[in-house]
This record gives structure tokens, sequence and C-alpha cells, in this order.
């Protein structure tokens, strides 16, 4: 048995749905979920279900048989016009004949004899194909007084009794060339948070429109509309850290030292031509300069341009492992969350997400702790070295941070940030993904375990480089590099804005 999923487009009429059950009954199939919300789209309905292979695809006959399957996605036409119609008996009968022989779905007519107007009629309708539209258009201009007063081929005045194919065309531009049936699969996915979240008290239209937020911030902001916060930070004689805060998503730093170079995390893929020419712009474009590349962890936009930097990676083996299972909660307890599951599908497709393919994997046995993290490893950077940390896995499972003990240097990923500092756009993309997955820490009760624990080592760091005038560097994974001082997150140093066009 095997687990299957399609979409369903039916008449909106009783039994229609339990005419799909009964075939699905009939071929010995398991309905695992159904989705169908009427308020959202009176028409589609979708299914996963087990069914051995040869009886699943008899399902599929039977259903595209009686006409149910969808198997496209394809861009209906959209009509609003008057018509004037003879006012006699079967006028307007005569009327829905063309439109009934040409598939059109009526979704708004009106008429009343007694109105200003009682020989004209308002109506819009859909319709499947450019070519029947047209050709209903010709028919009914032959026969009757007609003034259109909108014709739309492009889904963009489709009212919601198509939903899911107008949510689709919105969705085709966020994404690399999708095919059909890969964007009815993804369609699926999407359904599946959709009816996840409504179950949990939310809007289904705000569902879909923080989904589509998602994809069109990553995609408005490439290009002309990229830009950066970029904080240069000396922490040693001749070497400097440099952060890049990218628009949407985490932190890109280069660690540089005269014998050494290296990159800590990578931003989405999506963001990778116009990270690479930032750093040319910054004096880091000779990629032969960087030894190799740090992953803190597994979200798409810390190692989602890994592959595409060509640089060895290294990174923990739960880090590895969360990209093979594409499964954002993988070895945590919310590892089994249909949220987390699809939503790390989701940014996946709309960041071209394209993680590291050089990769050394850390020890997982420890070598001591500090704090309450246990120590993975030891590396050196130019004569900075760095204790690698292993988190609890509160934010996610195999996030590691990477401490300087003696220069007071904490690589923190996202469990300790400086969230005041983060921008009106840039907090209103994370909460995008907040409201998506519900928290974006797998479990919340390790990750105030992991905030408190780098609080600890950044506060004792404090003390030992006070005599010195300096303070810990706390480098989080999003927002500005900062120090701690008097228990709050303060910028540390000054920050410039980077667009394709200046810097500021």
């Amino acid at each position: 048995m095997n687990r299957y999923s399609f979409v369903a487009r039916m008449p909106d009429h009783p039994g229609a749905l339990h005419r799909a059950a009964d075939i699905i009954m009939e071929f010995r199939g398991n309905i695992n979920r159904i989705h169908y919300d009427r308020r959202i789209d009176p028409r589609t309905v979708f299914f996963e279900l087990t069914a051995l292979k040869a009886d699943y695809e008899r399902i599929l006959a039977e259903l595209t048989e009686i006409g149910y399957l969808q198997t496209s996605l394809e861009t209906l036409s959209f009509l609003k016009f008057l018509v004037s119609l003879p006012h006699r008996p079967g006028a307007l009968d005569d009327f829905l004949t063309y439109t009934t022989q040409a598939g059109a779905n009526i979704s708004y007519i009106d008429f009343d004899e007694a109105g200003r107007h009682p020989d004209r009629v308002t109506v819009s309708l859909n319709v499947e194909e450019s070519e029947a539209a047209r050709d209903l258009l010709d028919r009914l201009k032959s026969r009757y007084p007609l003034e259109i007063l909108e014709y739309d081929t492009t889904g963009e005045k489709l009212d919601n009794t198509v939903f899911y194919v107008r949510f689709a065309q919105k969705l085709r531009p966020l994404m690399e060339s999708p095919d059909e049936p890969f964007l009815l699969s993804f369609l699926h996915n999407i359904n599946h948070i959709v009816q996840e979240l409504t179950g949990r008290g939310e809007n289904p239209e705000q569902v879909f429109g923080n989904i589509l937020a998602t994809g069109e911030t990553l995609t408005r902001t490439t290009g002309d509309g990229f830009y950066a916060d970029v904080q240069q930070i000396p922490v040693a004689p001749g070497c400097t850290i440099t952060c890049f805060q990218l628009p949407g998503g985490g932190s890109i730093f280069i660690i540089d030292t005269p014998a050494d170079r290296v990159m800590v995390d990578t931003g989405y893929g999506i963001y990778y031509p116009d990270v690479d020419l930032m750093l040319r712009e910054y004096g880091f474009g000779d990629r032969e300069k960087i030894s190799r590349l740090i992953i803190t962890h597994a979200d798409a936009d810390h190692c989602g341009a890994g592959g595409l930097f060509g640089i060895p990676a290294l990174m923990h083996p739960g880090t590895l492992e969360i990209i093979r299972q594409a499964n954002r909660a993988y070895g945590s307890r919310s590892e089994k969350s249909v949220l987390e599951e699809v939503y790390t599908t989701m940014i996946g497709l709309f960041s071209r997400f394209t993680p590291p393919r050089t990769v050394e994997l850390l020890p997982v046995e420890p070598q001591g702790t500090r704090g309450v993290f246990p120590i993975l490893d030891t590396i050196t950077i130019g004569n900075l070295e760095f204790e690698i940390l292993e988190s609890p896995g509160g934010h996610l499972y195999g996030q590691i941070f990477l401490y300087c003990h003696r220069r007071g240097i904490l690589f923190a990923g996202d469990s300790l940030m400086n969230f005041a500092s983060l921008t009106g756009e840039r907090q209103k993309y994370n909460s995008l993904a907040d409201f998506l997955v519900t928290s974006v820490n797998v479990d919340s009760g390790l990750a105030r375990t992991e905030r408190r624990g780098l609080l600890e080592l950044a506060e004792e760091a404090n003390k030992r480089l006070r005599a010195e005038g300096r303070s810990c560097l706390i480098c989080g994974g999003h927002g500005a590099v900062s120090v701690l001082r008097d228990g709050r997150l303060e910028i540390a140093g000054e920050i410039e804005h980077y667009t394709r066009q200046k810097v500021l």
C-alpha cells in the first residue's frame, strides 16, 4: 500500500463529493486526508489516500472519466460585460445556453426588471480556454448589443469560484518554471498548511496571504531591490568581522585575518547574484582566499546558497540530515509537524535552495563543555581560536555556535539576536515564518535554555574584558552585531546601508 495525493475539481452540487468517495471506496482506497472549504474555493477538493498502485490508477481513471480529476492549472479568462436582452419570456434562458456551451462558470449576474435599465444584464464569468472566451464573445456580439467592461486572460481578475487557479497564477513567478504536475503538488502541500492553521482558528485568507507575501518579499528584494546593512568591526590586529544583514533571512559574516578568511552562513540562494556582487565591492570577491564556509544551522536563510559559492562547508551532522530530509523539525519533538515539513519545502522553492555540496562534518563526541554547551571541536582562523559549541536543539537540531573565549566573540546563530535592531520590513518578513509554523523554534523550552546559556557566556566574557575596555561581540543570525550592556543588546559600531546603486 502506497500513499498518494491528488486534486479534484468537482461540480458545485449535492452528491458530487459522495460520488468521488464512492469511487475511492470501490477500488479499496483508504482516505487519509481530505480538505474542502467552500469559503476558499467551492469546487476544489484535496485528497490523500493509501492504495495499491494498480487500484490508485483505476481510481484516477474513473475520476478522469467523469471529469473530476484536476491535472492542470491553465490560466482562465475572465469576462465582465453588459448585455441587452429582448424583453420576452425565455430571453435569459437563450442567453445562458451560449455561456453553458462555452463551458463558462458564471460568478455574477445582475438583472432587475424594475431597475434603471430593465433590458440590461450585467454578467461576470470565467472561461477555461482563451479560445472559447473569444468564440463566446463573437457569438454574443452577433446576437446581442454588448458592452465589455473587463476582459482578462492573465488570471488577475478571476473570482473565488476558481480560487486555487488564481492563487497558482500568483505562485508561478515566485518559482523557477514550475510545470503543471509540480504546481499541483505544491498546491497540495500549501493546502495542508491551510487545513492545519484553519483548524487552529486562523483565517484562511491570512494563511494564503502570508504564503504569497513570503515569496513576493524574496523576489522583490533581489536585483535592483536588493540591499544590505553592513558592519565592519576590528576584533584583533589586522582582523575584522564584516556582517551583511540581507533583506530577508539571516546574515552573512566574513572573518578576515592576514592568514585566513572564513565565511559564516550564506543567506538564501535567491540572493546569491546580488551577494556575489556585494562581496566583490567590499573586497571579498576572491573565492580562493576563503578557506571554508561554516554553517550554523540548516534553515534556508543560513545555508541556502552554499552550493553556489563552491566553498567546502563545515557543519553539524544534524544539519546535513535536515537538508537531506527536507524537514527543519527533523531531530526534534516537532518532527511530525505538518507545518514544519511543508514550510521547509515552500521556503526552499521560493528561495532557490542550493545547499553546500562539499561537506565536512563535525565530530559529535564532546571534548568538554563551555557553560551549558558541549564543545565539539576547536578551529583556528588566523590568530583567532574558536570553540564550536553544540546547541541543545531549541531553534533547530544541529545548530552550532562559535565562541572565541580569548577575544570575546560569540556567533550565536538564531538563538540570541538583537531584535530591536531589525528594520520594520525585516520584522514583518520574520513574522511571516512565525505565523506559518506557529514558532520558528522547534522546541521553545530548549530555545529559552539556549538563550540563557549564551547570555551567561557573554556576561562572563564582559567581566573578563572590562579591564581592557572591551565587551563580548555578539554576532546573531539576524539583526546587528551587538554587545551586552546592562542586560540589553546594543548595536556595536557603525552600520552603513548598501544598495545596488550606492553605499550610504
